[in-house]
């Protein structure tokens, strides 16, 4: 479809949204916002394409061809300021759109992590997150600076659920907070989603016969995870397999985040900018599965959804 019609699509989804599921924003003092929150949805999940690879290159789309249907754009800061200041509606129209994918009903979720670089990792001083982003180790990266971003992905590869920590947590504890979150919800952690019905598959990094008993006894949360090499009870070659195979789609998700959006050209100078981003990634990538679902085509197919 054209640029256009996508557009269309996404603005009526998100203004709708927003209008009738938000609660109003409150009066703040000052000038009103150039820009509806639908329409700061709407700009902040088209602009994670992989297009565009910074923010300055979607801001200089935006002013050269999307000002016939957003002509109160604002200035770039501002732009980015309200996409930060309506980071919480950009998270709730993610958990929309897992609501209407039927997200929630699948008989298991792949969770698993990946890596996302906020720097070069070579690079002298502490960066613009210091505290926040440090050293960790990807099979994709290497050593890279960054954080340790975790989804939860259903057998239709939509994104039911995510969170990120520091590039060093590794995939236990990073797994425990969001087990816990979905266990126990909080407002500030809104992006975990709901507990899953069914089991989660994981892969060795989660391994831990102590944190899958916690996991089960304290958040009612089943793993299945292969065993360890050399372990005295191997699974068989064919289980292996199966296993391997229904583990693929969060691979695949995780593909889809890092080269058909942007995600793998982030480098966020504050926190909340890399969770407005985020929110909005994994937001487009629900829609994208929910608009190729009523035109007819494979839920995934996002390459060639979009003619620029």
């Amino acid at each position: 479809m054209t640029v256009d019609t996508f557009l269309t699509e996404l603005y009526v989804m998100a203004d709708d949204f927003c209008k009738t599921e938000l609660q109003p924003a409150p009066t703040r003092p000052g000038a009103h916002p150039s820009l509806s929150v639908g329409e700061v949805v709407t700009l902040a999940l088209f602009g994670q394409w992989a297009l565009f690879p910074s923010e300055s290159a979607f801001y200089r789309y935006a002013r050269g061809h999307l000002r016939p249907a957003f002509p109160t754009l604002p200035t770039r800061p501002q732009l980015n300021r309200l996409i930060r200041q309506h980071q919480d509606a950009i998270v709730a129209f993610f958990l929309h759109l897992i609501t209407c994918l039927h997200g929630r009903n699948t008989p298991y979720e792949s969770l698993d992590g990946m890596g996302v670089a906020s720097r070069n990792a070579k690079r002298r001083g502490a960066g613009h997150l210091p505290g926040l982003a440090d050293i960790g180790w990807s099979n994709r990266l290497g050593w890279y600076e960054g954080f340790h971003v975790l989804t939860a992905v259903s057998r239709a590869g939509v994104i039911t659920g995510y969170g990120f920590g520091p590039a060093s947590t590794k995939d236990q504890p990073l797994a425990d907070t969001f087990l816990a979150a979905r266990a126990q919800p909080h407002p500030r952690l809104a992006s975990v989603g709901e507990r899953a019905v069914g089991p989660y598959v994981v892969d060795k990094g989660f391994e831990g016969v102590a944190w899958h008993t916690h996991w089960a006894q304290d958040y009612g949360a089943a793993v299945i995870c292969p065993p360890k090499r050399g372990s005295r009870h191997p699974w068989p070659r064919r289980l292996r397999r199966t296993f391997a195979s229904i583990r693929q789609i969060v691979e695949t998700a995780h593909e889809k985040l890092l080269d058909a959006f942007r995600l793998d050209h982030e480098r966020p100078h504050e926190l909340n900018g890399f969770q407005a981003r985020l929110a909005a990634t994994m937001a487009l990538h629900n829609f994208c599965i929910w608009l190729n679902e009523g035109l007819g085509r494979p839920r995934l197919a996002f390459a060639d959804l979009v003619e620029w």
